[in-house]
């Protein structure tokens, strides 16, 4: 069998996600017998590649232009899309943002924080313009599975991508989405 290609790519979120996936723990060298990991966060490449892949996981919510054009460029370079974690599947809590204005949240960020002396919102060509609102990932492309939990646990990124494996889309209930620390 043909090993699937698999692409990541943190968006606006605390890598939590990724370290989740990394807690599938010694599972994760059955799965590279199987999966080759493409352009992630893990392998430091920083797109998926040209000819696409297999499955795409964003993990964290859209915040920013960039985000929102990583969100489609992956979308457009892959089979399958997972939007992984809470934050990708509903903008989680990098949506507290939203209570505010644009202007406000650069304005206390950069010029009003206790630590703040003589600051300037920065402006440049480099540093990409904020989006509104916070959003998840499927307010701005087609999402194929929807993985959510802050971070999902390893045993539920584990069932996404063994299904996938065996060529099954995932049906996510039950014990699968629990939540909290009791087994």
């Amino acid at each position: 069998m043909d090993k699937i290609t698999v692409a990541s790519q943190w968006l606006e979120s605390c890598a939590g996600c990724h370290m989740s996936f990394l807690d599938i723990d010694e599972r994760i060298v059955e799965l590279l017998k199987y999966v080759e990991l493409s352009s992630t966060p893990i392998t430091d490449m920083k797109h998926p590649p040209k000819e696409g892949v297999t499955v795409g996981i964003l993990t964290g919510g859209i915040g920013n232009e960039e985000e929102a054009a990583e969100a489609r460029l992956m979308r457009e370079r892959c089979k399958i899309l997972i939007a992984m974690g809470d934050c990708a599947v509903t903008g989680g809590i990098c949506t507290m943002r939203n209570f505010f204005d644009t202007q406000e949240v650069l304005r206390r960020g950069y010029i009003e924080t206790e630590s703040t002396v003589d600051g300037e919102i920065p402006h440049h060509e480099d540093l990409t313009p904020l989006t509104d609102k916070v959003t998840g990932v499927g307010d701005v492309v087609p999402v194929d599975i929807y993985l959510p939990g802050c971070p999902p646990s390893a045993d539920a990124i584990w069932f996404v991508l063994s299904e996938l494996l065996e060529g099954r889309m995932p049906k996510l209930e039950g014990k699968v989405l629990k939540y909290g620390m009791d087994g």
